[in-house]
């Protein structure tokens, strides 16, 4: 029976079960919030908004999702707890009416060679089934068809512990699908010997040519040339095959050198241990620079590069097989799997086509099964999680998104708005963090966070539409209808990069000249080749910088001070001042607090409990030792150094008797990204995916390079600092720089000196150069999307 009553013969009273309709925060106070609190309606789509860095994701990720996630944890066993990530309980004193929350976020898929769009979206485990029932000739199960299972034969005796125990023969076998020689990987890696040593010389001359390898003094190279298997005075050219074997590919083997036991192995192993197993990022730029020199990477000429064995590839559907199927545009699979008509496996087709068309709708039918994870984009990842959410049936759900216009041309981003709109419309509570004015306009509730970023952030500026957010005096809503205008005049290039012939990806033998001296933007819709493009015709080289999407990589140790190299010259200053070595001014090293090692704080580990982070009562949280901390450097301590802002520091180092020429120089560049705001030691982990991305590019400003190549540096960025990053470039081009930037936000394309667009379509219906010319005569001439799209802005 219901409780709901008639009152006066009237409507039936509400009941009381639909009156839960908001989703309540008092009190948040993750990272930069200030005790926020906030009523969210539910089945209607709220965006929020604010400046980088102003508490949006700490809101509604880091604290409304992160609490619903932990409560579903907890209704699991605590032995499966115990196999799942354990989450703390925000920051918050009250959250009510929370729903499962269903999480999108922007974190790059893995970069694992063996990822493939295919194996994150599970389109390749439907697939293998279905070549394992229909594929002829039929050479297995599903793992037969997997560039991820390697085929296994064993035989042997096993013993039986049943009644009498004995022995029995048996044998063992498992068909997988792996290429033998790639081991499911698609490439191999070749090591260039010419660039290891100079062949004409003998060790005692120097012979290697490998960065820190010196022939008199470095044990390394003593190892090689006191081994007794090879003549240190003999050139590396005059060596028999079996000490030429010995040099590059010896086993492991102790030998003795200067009355010293060391471990000698051949030089290819050593290489590929010292070097190779290390991330290229961390490495120092002369190390990074003789490892892409060295190592190039080739397709597998056993498999080319389909990653299968050649039984998987023979077996066929009609005249297409698995490596055939993953290699087509996923349209053109989703118009082959449409044609199959077999009634023994219609539940399965009928779930690959669902899974197949969901691609084609939300605008990835360019991409291919076998596009490693890796090379997505932040949009492109974001938008192949949200394929397994389309055809979901259920509803009354909170669905979480971050930035989902990201990488969309404002074409796509209307196909975009569509479907977060069919969420809502099902019943779901749509919470969607944005940037874009487009993506803002379907909000039915909005919610401004700010007024500035870091510390100057943290409170609630707005709640309500979007209208009322117009006539609001808030940073968003000032600057929502920004527009930039088209130059008056353009600057001229003073050469041009040219690029022929250009085939990557779906390129169809692209000619066209890249000019220098300018600011140079290339369009086009997402997948129609811009990243092939001038990513694989101008690579990261002596005179190109090359600022892209992937992630930093850092641990809670990491901060923008140790990130950037700005820790080093601070250090210098602090040991030069007092006389003691710099190694006591790193929370990593010498000058750590023993009882936590430099983290500030001690961490217990509760099992499938969330651990608890508790301040280090020794330090203080300060991370350093107590007699460290008595060591200034004008007036300052290292702890109270690194809890300055950007800002404050820029100033402290700039003059008087703390003036640090190369800290200043640094600092300048944060500041100059609009980072002013940040402390330099707030963990990399803390900063949003906009501060990173500014942060990489303050980094590599300093690099000394006549190009640079930016992809997106609009990504996560408010209105009000793209204006500050048109400054930036404006800048860098008045200085001697050739300027190239990949993006779809229009102010960036307006302000552009030169545009090369990209199209007509995506995919194979994209990789021609369809205009170029000056941000005018794109308006003028209206022929391509992005003619039509930026006319439309700059109100033309």
């Amino acid at each position: 029976m219901s409780s709901a009553k008639r009152t006066g013969g009237g409507a039936p009273a509400p009941h009381v079960a639909d009156s839960h309709d908001l989703i309540r925060v008092h009190g948040a106070r993750e990272n930069n919030l200030k005790d926020v609190s906030i009523e969210i309606p539910k089945r209607r789509l709220t965006v929020f908004t604010g400046v980088s860095g102003s508490g949006k994701s700490s809101l509604v990720f880091n604290t409304i999702a992160a609490e619903s996630q932990r409560l579903i944890n907890e209704t699991y066993s605590a032995f499966v707890q115990g196999f799942m990530p354990t989450l703390a309980r925000p920051e918050v004193d009250v959250l009510e009416g929370l729903t499962t929350a269903i999480i999108v976020d922007q974190q790059r898929m893995g970069a694992d060679p063996r990822s493939t769009v295919g194996t994150a979206t599970d389109v390749n485990a439907m697939l293998r089934i279905l070549f394992s029932r229909l594929g002829e000739p039929h050479i297995g199960p599903p793992s037969a068809y997997s560039f991820n299972t390697a085929s296994v034969r064993a035989s042997g005796a096993i013993t039986v512990e049943r009644g009498n125990k004995k022995a029995v023969k048996a044998t063992y076998e498992r068909t997988g699908g792996m290429c033998t020689r790639c081991e499911g990987r698609g490439s191999v890696s070749d090591i260039d010997l010419t660039q290891l040593y100079d062949d004409s010389k003998s060790l005692a001359e120097g012979a290697f040519t490998i960065p820190g390898w010196k022939s008199d003094s470095q044990w390394t190279v003593q190892v090689y040339a006191q081994s007794g298997f090879v003549d240190p005075d003999k050139p590396i050219r005059e060596y028999t095959e079996k000490q030429l074997r010995d040099f590059l590919y010896g086993e492991p083997v102790k030998v003795k050198v200067n009355g010293v036991n060391l471990t000698y192995e051949g030089l290819i192993p050593k290489i590929q241990k010292s070097f190779l197993s290390k991330d290229k990022e961390a490495m120092q730029p002369h190390i990074r620079a003789f490892v892409e020199r060295a190592v190039t990477f080739t397709v597998c000429p056993e498999c080319d590069g389909t990653r299968l064995s050649e039984g998987a590839r023979s077996s066929k559907i009609g005249k297409i097989s698995i490596a055939d199927a993953c290699a087509m545009e996923i349209r053109d699979l989703a118009d082959w799997v449409r044609d199959l008509d077999e009634p023994s496996v219609a539940p399965l087709l009928g779930a690959l086509r669902d899974a197949l068309d969901s691609f084609v709708e939300i605008g990835l039918g360019y991409l291919s099964l076998d596009r490693p994870a890796g090379t997505l984009s932040g949009g492109e990842a974001q938008r192949v999680k949200m394929i397994r959410h389309l055809g979901s049936s259920l509803t009354d759900t909170t669905y979480v998104f971050d930035e989902p216009t990201i990488g969309l041309h404002s074409h796509d981003i209307q196909r975009m708005n569509d479907l977060l709109l069919r969420l809502r419309d099902k019943g779901n509570t749509v919470l969607v963090v944005e940037h874009k004015p487009e993506a803002i306009a379907i909000a039915d509730h909005v919610v401004d966070l700010g007024p500035g970023a870091g510390t100057a952030g943290g409170t609630v500026c707005f709640e309500g539409t979007v209208e009322e957010l117009r006539a609001g005096d808030t940073v968003t809503g000032r600057h929502l209808d920004d527009r930039a205008a088209l130059k008056d005049t353009v600057r001229a290039s003073t050469g041009a990069l040219e690029i022929r012939g250009a085939t990557t990806h779906n390129l169809q033998d692209v000619d066209v000249d890249v000019p220098l001296g300018v600011l140079c933007v290339v369009t086009g819709v997402a997948g129609s080749g811009k990243s092939s493009l001038i990513h694989g015709s101008v690579p990261a080289g002596a005179d190109v910088v090359s600022v892209d999407q992937s992630p930093i990589k850092g641990s809670r140790r990491s901060n923008p001070a140790t990130y950037t190299g700005l820790l080093e010259p601070i250090r210098k200053a602090f040991a030069k001042a007092n006389g003691v070595k710099p190694a006591l001014f790193s929370a990593n090293s010498e000058g750590a607090c023993p009882t936590c090692n430099g983290a500030g704080v001690i961490y217990t580990d509760l099992a499938m409990m969330a651990g608890v982070a508790a301040p280090c009562e020794d330090c203080e949280g300060k991370r350093f030792q107590p007699a460290v901390l008595e060591y200034r450097f004008g007036g300052r301590d290292i702890s109270e150094v690194l809890a300055m802002s950007v800002a404050q520091a820029e100033e402290f180092f700039g003059s008087g008797e703390a003036r640090t020429p190369a800290a200043h120089k640094i600092l300048e560049r944060l500041a100059d990204v609009g980072l002013g705001y940040l402390t330099l030691g707030q963990p990399l982990t803390t900063l949003s995916g906009g501060e990173r991305q500014r942060l990489k590019l303050a980094t590599h400003m300093g690099d000394k390079g006549g190009v640079y190549v930016l992809d997106e540096p609009t990504t996560g960025l408010h209105l009000a600092d793209v204006e500050q990053l048109l400054g930036l470039l404006d800048r860098l081009v008045d200085a001697g720089k050739s300027v190239i930037v990949i993006e779809h936000h229009q102010a960036v394309m307006a302000h552009a000196d030169w545009i090369i667009d990209l199209g007509p379509g995506a995919g194979h219906d994209g990789g021609r150069v369809v205009f170029e010319g000056t941000p005018a005569d794109l308006v003028a001439d209206r022929s391509t999307l992005t003619g039509e799209h930026l006319a439309a802005y700059v109100g033309a």
